[in-house]
């Protein structure tokens, strides 16, 4: 008697397809657990207390942004002697030179190249980060905390050395 017409075939045709998704399970986890993944660091910390804290981080923005306009103003970023360029003015227009500005630099695809920058040039609500480094062509996450008294936000920027184009978000 065949093993087809006693019957077997479909208990042994499942059981090899349950035991193929297992083990197809288990080699996507031990893949994807070696995998050089990197976390987010959109507001300079973890993304879980990012996550946490976002609803403070949205309210905080908008008070600043009610009472400060902010401005990325660096045309392009190069390799040879970038400077990073913020303008800072009050509503009415006058420039604000008592911010504190900090930038963190770094790739979207890892934590290599990452560098924070403090302390700018200030002159007439235009803050001048000098000494930056873009050892690899391409695209460059710029981010800045901007504190005025109990006021700050964030300001997220993607630079690209091969291009002008920015995105901010």
């Amino acid at each position: 008697m065949s093993i087809i017409k006693s019957g077997k075939l479909w208990p042994i045709a499942i059981g090899i397809a349950i035991t193929m998704v297992f083990c197809f399970g288990v080699i996507t986890v031990m893949v994807t657990g070696k995998a050089n993944l990197q976390p987010s660091d959109d507001y300079m910390t973890s993304y879980q207390d990012a996550d946490i804290k976002a609803n403070d981080y949205i309210k905080a923005k908008i008070a600043f942004d009610k009472k400060y306009d902010l401005e990325y103003i660096t045309k392009s970023i190069s390799d040879t002697n970038p400077k990073i360029q913020y303008s800072l003015k009050d509503k009415a227009g006058n420039p604000v030179d008592n911010a504190k500005i900090v930038i963190a630099i770094s790739r979207p695809e890892t934590k290599e190249f990452n560098q924070k920058l403090e302390n700018p040039q200030i002159k007439d609500g235009i803050y001048i980060f000098k000494g930056a480094k873009f050892p690899k062509a391409g695209v460059w996450n710029i981010i800045a905390k901007v504190q005025v008294g109990d006021n700050y936000r964030f300001l997220n920027i993607k630079a690209d050395t091969r291009n002008t184009k920015i995105k901010q978000y």
